[in-house]
C-alpha cells in the first residue's frame, strides 16, 4: 500500500485525521467530499451505502507542528502550539477583540496574511438564519462546512476585525450559532435570504453608519449578491441523532448513509471530523 492515493481509488488507509475536503456541486449534483487520513484520500461520495469503518489507534498528532500529544485542543492542536499560534488565539473565534494594533498579535505576518484581507458578512440557513464571517477566499467553503442550505453574502469589509465589529451588530438581531442536530436531521425550511438581509440592513441602518464614520465609508460595502443553494450527499437523514466520539469508544463504524457539514451520517449515529483534526485511525470501505 503506497502512501499516497489517487481519490478515486482507494477504499482503505490510515493517518492523522483533517478536516474533509468539500467541492461544491450544483443544482444536479451534491458536493462532493474527500476524507483524508494524513496523505491518503478517500472519495466519499461514491460510498454512500456501503460499510465504512473508522478505528482510533490511540495516537493524536498536532495538526500544525506534527508532534504526538496526549490531548488534542481547538480541534487538532497540542497545547504548545493552541498556546503560541495567532490561528488559535482567542480573537480568532472573536474578531472584534483583535490586538495586532496593540502591538500584541502572536504572530505579525500571519496576522498580516490571513486577518487583514477581504472579509465577507453572510446570512446563512443550516438551522435556522444565522449571520457569520470569513474570509472571501473561503467562500463557499465556510458555508459547506457548516450545512448550510442556502447562503447569502451582504457586505464586504477590509478585514477582520472590522467583521467582528459589524457581526456583533447583527448578533443583536440575529443569531451566529448553527443547532447541529437540527442541521443533521434534514428538515430545515427554505428561507427568503435576500428579504432577511433587507430587514436586517434596515434594523441595523444606524448603527453601521455610525461604525462606517468609524472605520471609513469605503470600509463597509453592501454587496449585491444572489443567494446559493448548497445541496448535500445524503441517503438518508437520521431521525434521532447519536453523536459518536473517539474518545470513549475507538471505533465508528455502520453503514454510511450521508455526508453534510464536516459530519459523516452512518446508520448508527454521526460524528464530526472536524473535531477530531489530528487523531490517527484506520479506515476502511466494504
Amino acid at each position: 500500500m503506497s502512501d499516497l492515493f489517487s481519490v478515486a481509488d482507494v477504499s482503505a488507509a490510515r493517518g492523522p485525521l483533517r478536516k474533509m475536503d468539500i467541492a461544491p456541486g450544483d443544482a444536479e449534483t451534491p458536493a462532493q467530499y474527500t476524507l483524508r487520513a494524513g496523505e491518503q484520500r478517500i472519495g466519499l461520495n461514491a460510498h454512500l451505502g456501503a460499510s465504512l469503518r473508522l478505528v482510533h489507534t490511540g495516537a493524536i498528532h498536532c495538526v500544525h507542528c506534527g508532534r504526538t500529544t496526549r490531548k488534542s485542543f481547538a480541534q487538532g492542536y497540542c497545547y504548545p502550539c493552541f498556546k503560541s499560534l495567532a490561528q488559535c488565539d482567542t480573537c480568532i473565534v472573536k474578531p472584534e477583540t483583535c490586538h495586532y494594533h496593540a502591538g500584541t498579535c502572536r504572530e505579525p505576518t500571519w496576522g498580516e496574511q490571513h486577518c487583514f484581507q477581504p472579509h465577507v458578512v453572510y446570512l446563512a440557513n443550516s438551522s435556522g438564519l444565522k449571520v457569520g464571517i470569513t474570509r472571501k477566499t473561503q467562500l463557499p467553503t465556510r458555508w459547506l462546512d457548516q450545512g448550510a442550505i442556502q447562503a447569502l453574502p451582504i457586505l464586504e469589509v477590509d478585514n477582520r476585525l472590522q467583521s467582528g465589529l459589524v457581526e456583533t451588530l447583527f448578533k443583536q438581531v440575529v443569531g451566529d450559532r448553527t443547532n447541529w442536530r437540527a442541521m443533521l436531521k434534514g428538515d430545515v425550511a427554505p428561507l427568503d435570504l435576500p428579504a432577511e438581509r433587507d430587514r436586517l440592513l434596515a434594523a441595523l441602518d444606524q448603527e453601521l453608519a455610525a461604525l462606517r464614520r468609524r472605520v471609513g465609508d469605503q470600509a463597509i460595502g453592501t454587496l449585491a449578491a444572489a443567494p446559493v443553494a448548497l445541496h448535500y450527499p445524503v441517503l438518508e437523514f437520521p431521525s434521532k441523532v447519536v453523536s459518536h466520539n473517539f474518545d470513549k469508544s475507538p471505533e465508528v463504524s455502520g453503514r454510511l448513509m450521508g455526508l453534510k457539514g464536516q459530519y459523516l451520517i452512518f446508520d448508527t449515529g454521526v460524528i464530526n471530523l472536524r473535531k477530531f483534526g489530528g487523531y490517527e485511525v484506520e479506515v476502511a470501505i466494504e
